[in-house]
């Protein structure tokens, strides 16, 4: 059982590692030169808190999962949701680093936002744990959401696309 334990809770981290690496050039070149609220967080600080929140949420979807007896039709949707969840999580570094795309990444976030409420929703009734360990993340989304509408209000040359 623990290989399952740790593939659940390593499986977010896959998605951070592969957006961090391809982008990691274009935190230096280009965002940092965005204009950004005083209440930003430092660089610094965004690698410490993924790696907690990926830990966090991948343990939490095992916990799910094994509590639903593994890939089955009760699993379908909460875990879907997780998935899809996931998946917009890792589209967002892409879609702001990569093609400076402030547009899209704000209506991704904000989907994800409405996603990750619906997990969090559909895991409580089969563990409160795993509900409860959504909560940072969460929090963590509210404070990426609310820091994308002002990057994508305070930076409106730069809402459509890279052109470089």
């Amino acid at each position: 059982m623990w290989a399952y334990t740790v593939g659940f809770t390593v499986l977010p981290h896959v998605g951070g590692f592969l957006g961090w690496f391809l982008n990691r050039k274009e935190i230096p070149a280009w965002y940092e030169k965005l204009k950004k609220p005083a209440w930003c967080p430092s660089r610094r600080v965004f690698p410490v808190a993924w790696t907690m929140l990926y830990t966090g949420m991948g343990y939490a979807s095992y916990l799910v999962w094994n509590d639903l007896g593994g890939c089955s039709s009760k699993a379908i949707v909460p875990l879907g949701l997780y998935g899809a969840q996931l998946v917009l999580n890792w589209a967002w570094p892409p879609l702001f680093f990569g093609a400076r795309n402030l547009n899209m990444a704000l209506i991704d976030i904000l989907c994800l936002d409405g996603l990750a409420v619906g997990t969090l929703c559909s895991w409580y009734r089969i563990n409160r744990v795993a509900a409860l360990l959504l909560l940072p993340y969460l929090g963590w989304l509210a404070m990426a959401t609310c820091l994308t509408i002002r990057i994508w209000r305070d930076n409106p040359e730069q809402k459509a696309a890279k052109s470089d």
